[in-house]
């Protein structure tokens, strides 16, 4: 029996991301030209937006509920292929086993898993797709740390108005990434989060860079690429951008938010990305 037949069968009944959740309405981030093909699959409280060329998400949107969020249904660790997509067109075990590469994934596995116990139970599973997963070096350092943690101070800071949040993520699909086995490994992930403040939509934007430090690296990545070894990726650094900037790096439309974005913009580009090294340095008022 095929795994996904006994769990939570098919997806056809998941009601996916609520673009009104939060009142104002977020819609998902889809590409801006025509021309790129994407898919929307809908999940329990979230939905991916797939790029069947790319073998990954282009985006993704969930919604939390951070009053109704159950920290103790069990992880199981079983990915699965979405059934609503041809197996081929997602990226799945053969690209990440034997290597030092994590699935990482994009819809992070608590955020969905709110609500009734079955609600929470089918949101646990259905973050364990393929579909929500993109290759991530497993090395773990102090911006993957704060990376992991963003929901949670976010939500800790949304517990003095409603505590609802929306969370839009996805690798920076870009044309020049690594090819690995048959796919192209993103070197920068990015997170764009929505919520009410004083009674209006406010918005704050991340970016994951796990690029090599082609200065030490160049060596490496050279034998890595004649080897079949997976891009030697880099220490993860973190920043806090403008929501425009992530639309203009991954070509994204994402509504309203950039013109809620609480980090005030700047003038100078060398100034504009704010490298985080604690949760202390993270721009929360306009």
């Amino acid at each position: 029996m095929n795994p996904s037949d006994s769990r939570h069968d098919r997806l056809d009944d998941r009601p996916g991301y609520d673009e009104a959740f939060l009142g104002p309405v977020v819609p998902l981030p889809l590409p801006v030209r025509a021309s790129v093909e994407t898919v929307v699959l809908p999940y329990t409280h979230f939905s991916v937006v797939f790029r069947p060329d790319r073998r990954l998400a282009a985006s993704t949107g969930v919604c939390i509920e951070g009053a109704r969020l159950l920290e103790d249904v069990p992880r199981e660790d079983v990915w699965l292929f979405d059934p609503r997509l041809p197996q081929e067109q997602q990226t799945g075990d053969d690209v990440y086993r034997n290597n030092s590469l994590d699935r990482g994934h994009l819809v992070r596995r608590l955020d969905p898993v709110w609500g009734a116990a079955g609600e929470a139970d089918a949101a646990n599973t259905d973050t364990f797709h393929f579909t929500n997963a993109a290759p991530q070096a497993d090395v773990f350092n102090q911006g993957k740390q704060l990376w992991q943690g963003l929901e949670n101070y976010l939500l800790d800071h949304a517990a003095e108005y409603d505590r609802k949040l929306v969370v839009l993520t996805g690798p920076v699909l870009q044309d020049s990434d690594p090819p690995y086995r048959g796919i192209q490994v993103p070197l920068r992930f990015w997170k764009v989060a929505a919520f009410m403040q004083d009674g209006a939509l406010a918005s704050t934007a991340y970016v994951l860079d796990q690029s090599p430090d082609l200065s030490r690296d160049a060596e490496r990545a050279l034998a890595g690429a004649t080897a079949g070894a997976p891009p030697p990726l880099g220490p993860y650094r973190t920043y806090q951008v403008p929501v425009s900037d992530v639309a203009e790096i991954t070509e994204l439309e994402f509504g309203p938010l950039p013109d809620v974005d609480l980090m005030p913009p700047t003038r100078s580009p060398e100034e504009r990305w704010r490298r985080l090294e604690s949760f202390e340095d993270i721009v929360m008022q306009g």
